[in-house]
């Protein structure tokens, strides 16, 4: 078992170094780079809009509950604070990252696993190009530059939940909510927001790569190196979250 993995681990380090490389061609780059942005971020942003409102809005009542139940008198604004909070820290950056694994990592999975499958890849070994570069390369960018755009508009409308949620409730006013959420955060919680977005981009765009890239078999196959593929960038996505904390929170 710890043998496969290892074997696992250098295979994957292998299939990043052929795929950051230099692009043959930067024309066919270009071109399959904008339509990966539309199938990797642009289809996800009404996912990450509805996810974000929804929850923003559940983040905001919960708090209000512990502030009200608190033995301690604490001011209504505090809930727009810690709900701005909550969000930039740990939903919108990881949740949300989260969530594109499944979506966007088992996508990836199956389109390259479907390739090689089919030979697909093959023949591009057989002309000559770069297969890894030729079919990663530009998932790996248009994720990484994506992402945190789609983790900001996550934050934009997690506050407008909770903004939202105050007004159908009438717990807090809109006033105090405002207040709240323009009250000073240390600018290293932004910093730590996106540093761990462009990291998660990474790991989505890349471990669901390895999967479709090394299955081998039919269709079956594929299938199975989908969710393996979903299930093990999750995981290295936590794995990451807590080494990042580490490092920079501490």
């Amino acid at each position: 078992m710890l043998k496969k993995f290892f074997t696992a681990v250098g295979e994957y380090m292998i299939l990043l170094g052929k795929s950051l490389q230099k692009p043959q061609k930067m024309r066919v780059f270009w071109k399959l780079f904008m339509r990966e942005i539309n199938d990797l971020g642009v289809n996800s942003f009404g996912l990450v809009v509805f996810t974000s409102i929804f929850v923003g809005a559940v983040v905001a009542i919960q708090m209000f509950n512990n502030f009200d139940a608190s033995s301690f008198p604490i001011p209504p604004s505090f809930v727009g604070y810690a709900t701005k909070a909550v969000l930039v820290l740990e939903f919108a950056p990881t949740i949300i990252s989260l969530i594109l694994a499944g979506k966007v990592g088992s996508y990836i999975a199956s389109s390259i696993g479907t390739m090689r499958v089919s030979e697909q890849i093959d023949a591009l070994d057989i002309m000559g190009v770069n297969s890894p570069n030729f079919l990663i390369f530009p998932k790996i960018i248009a994720c990484m530059l994506f992402n945190p755009l789609l983790i900001a508009i996550s934050i934009v409308f997690g506050i407008g939940g909770g903004y939202i949620a105050g007004i159908l409730t009438g717990n807090w006013t809109e006033n105090d909510y405002i207040v709240g959420i323009q009250m000073y955060m240390p600018n290293l919680f932004i910093y730590y927001a996106f540093i761990k977005t462009i990291v998660f981009a990474f790991i989505i765009a890349t471990v669901p790569s390895y999967f479709g890239y090394t299955v081998k078999g039919g269709s079956l196959e594929v299938g199975r190196a989908s969710t393996q593929a979903v299930v093990w960038t999750m995981v290295f996505i936590i794995i990451s979250e807590l080494i990042l904390t580490q490092l920079i929170l501490s």
